[in-house]
């Protein structure tokens, strides 16, 4: 497994300083930020995919330092019921497709969306329950009438510009969970359609990221590695529940927060993930986000890589030792 970090954690910055930063903490790849909620500091495929000249530069600054782009990122809603909101996250998309495709970077990550409940509505609409039965009603007309189409026509495009999409499984969107993932993946038909693994989204929906893994890696749809902690508080779960709607400007008192690698989970339970992704056949990047609101962004960054280190499985695997059989105890 190779280590990652997302260039947004320094959108502050010029992608050439934020590159020094991660290099001289021994970061050789980088995950980076190319539209959608993230914006674009760091990279705007659209200006990138009509001038090869710009392109080029963009390339040479990361041949120059010896570094490697893990990925694209463009998470955005392109399901999105407002159309004219829509089809700007769709653009994005679509242009961080075509210039993963142009620079030779085998994947761009972003999320699947949320429809809104029907053609005339204004804002997403996320159900999370059985009943009332208007939700099962709802979930079917999302999936069937806006989720499916789209992806299967978004999968195709893909697959021709030989880019995997890694839809990050989160809260809030369509595809939030391992079961979501692979439902996608199965009904467009598209194997360019995968997922990327978030643990910190796991933990605060109540699901075991490594058999989250185990579930995706048996579909073969786990693409890419999100490298994040969540911290749950059980007094307050107790009283806002998992599904804790406060601001994450909330620091202290929500239900759940995200958190640096190592200060939400101990690292055994950090070890178990490798070890499951190690066994179920993923061996790609694992890639360092920090959304901690405890710390500083240099603390969290520091903190995760010093904790990865320990854990992190990097080197490939030994042949089992042979052993000779006393014949005595046969």
């Amino acid at each position: 497994m190779k280590l990652s970090v997302f260039s947004v954690l320094y959108k502050d910055k010029a992608l050439s300083e934020a590159l020094d930063i991660f290099k001289k903490k021994s970061i050789r790849y980088v995950e980076v930020g190319a539209g959608g909620f993230i914006g674009k500091n760091h990279c705007d495929p659209s200006e990138l995919v009509k001038d090869k000249d710009k392109r080029e530069k963009f390339s040479d600054l990361f041949n120059s330092k010896d570094m490697k782009i893990s990925c694209l990122s463009c998470h955005g809603n392109p399901v999105h019921p407002q159309k004219q909101l829509a089809e700007m996250y769709h653009k994005d998309i679509k242009d961080a497709i075509d210039l993963a495709s142009l620079l030779g970077v085998p994947r761009i990550v972003t999320f699947s969306g949320c429809p809104g409940d029907s053609d005339n509505a204004k804002y997403p609409n996320w159900p999370v329950s059985p009943f009332p039965e208007d939700f099962q009603e709802l979930y079917k007309w999302q999936w069937d009438k806006k989720l499916i189409p789209y992806w299967t026509k978004m999968g195709r495009y893909s697959e021709d510009k030989g880019v995997k999409i890694a839809m990050e499984m989160h809260g809030g969107y369509s595809v939030h969970s391992p079961y979501t993932a692979i439902k996608m993946r199965k009904e467009t038909g598209q194997k360019s359609i995968g997922a990327n693994l978030d643990p910190s989204h796991m933990w605060w929906q109540g699901i075991d990221p490594a058999e989250a893994a185990r579930y995706l890696n048996k579909e073969k749809c786990l693409y890419f590695f999100h490298a994040k902690d969540a911290m749950i508080d059980k007094n307050f779960v107790s009283y806002y529940g998992l599904t804790d709607m406060q601001s994450f400007g909330t620091a202290y008192g929500r239900g759940w927060q995200f958190r640096t690698i190592g200060f939400g989970h101990d690292l055994k339970e950090w070890a178990n993930i490798f070890s499951m992704l190690r066994a179920t056949g993923y061996d790609e990047f694992v890639s360092i986000e920090h959304e901690d609101s405890y710390m500083s962004v240099e603390e969290g960054l520091d903190k995760a890589i010093a904790n990865l280190s320990q854990v992190i499985i990097k080197q490939p695997a030994s042949s089992p030792m042979a052993f000779a059989i006393d014949e005595r105890f046969v």
